[in-house]
């Protein structure tokens, strides 16, 4: 992959780290979409003794897994130091989650010490989609169930095509997203059993772009490219790729921003892992 298409982890965990006081306030989208992947587990026999969030956030999904799950130990992992400490403050004593700051391509975890993985919204932000799997399939026990969402290149494309139309040099302004086709066919790399992807469109809306830019900055969600070009858009430049994005998709109406959500799920099969994936084991503990 191209440095300019590479995801800055820094950048990706400062503008987490500024989002986590308020992040539940404004994640409207990542909390429905979070929702709804859980309400996945609906359909799904799972009776999992350790269960784990990767890229909890602030920990919205916790709660609801050790409700599911009233015998399973609930665990969180996330980039963010902040959303971590949020994470650990879900739910009381005893029976408050584990939660470790870590990066997902890096996961710090013994080999099948978890029967369940989930993961909403975050799989946007690593560099080696394969890399993860691979760590995700080391991680779980055979006939473990890894469960996520995450966003499919649809995702703001009336955001990427504005800028598009003031910037002529092509330097990308929004991150890019991986193909619902191209996440299947890693899980198979990865050693999956059964994978199943599906994808579905939702569309928030705003009454000006100014709302949709403070949004999205508010929710964590900026331009975390290693290769963008800084310093490219001041205030009149930033109103061309308002005038832009309004002339293409909302000349009288609010600005609408799309979400392409793609599902994915796939089961670990009753052998052990492929050999050469290496283990590491970090020791979590409940927080104190």
């Amino acid at each position: 992959m191209s440095n300019v298409f590479q995801i800055d982890k820094r950048k990706v965990r400062s503008a987490f780290d500024a989002a986590a006081a308020d992040y539940e306030q404004h994640a409207v989208l990542q909390q429905e979409v979070l929702g709804r992947l859980l309400e996945r587990l609906d359909l799904i026999r799972l009776q999992p003794r350790r269960v784990i969030d990767l890229g909890c956030g602030p920990g919205d999904s916790l709660r609801p897994l050790a409700r599911r799950y009233r015998k399973a130990r609930i665990a969180g992992l996330d980039l963010s130091p902040a959303m971590t400490a949020r994470a650990r403050s879900q739910g009381r004593w005893p029976r408050r989650p584990w939660a470790v700051c870590a990066d997902m391509e890096r996961l710090p975890l013994a080999d099948r010490s978890f029967d369940l993985a989930v993961s909403a919204a975050a799989l946007q932000w690593v560099n080696d989609l394969d890399g993860v799997f691979a760590e995700v399939r080391r991680t779980l026990a055979p006939g473990g169930l890894w469960l996520f969402a995450t966003f499919g290149p649809d995702t703001l494309r009336e955001l990427r095509a504005a800028f598009a139309a003031v910037d002529a040099a092509g330097t990308p302004h929004v991150n890019a997203f991986m193909d619902m086709h191209d996440i299947g066919d890693a899980l198979v790399r990865a050693g999956f059993a059964d994978p199943v992807m599906d994808q579905e469109t939702l569309t928030m809306t705003y009454p000006d772009f100014r709302s949709l830019l403070q949004d999205l900055r508010r929710i964590g969600v900026r331009n975390a490219l290693a290769g963008r070009a800084q310093g490219l858009f001041g205030p009149r430049r930033l109103q061309a790729v308002e005038a832009a994005y309004r002339a293409e998709f909302a000349p009288e109406e609010r600005l609408p921003a799309t979400w392409e959500v793609v599902y994915g799920h796939a089961w670990v099969p009753d052998a052990p892992p492929p050999s050469g994936m290496p283990g590491r084991f970090i020791p979590i503990r409940p927080a104190q």
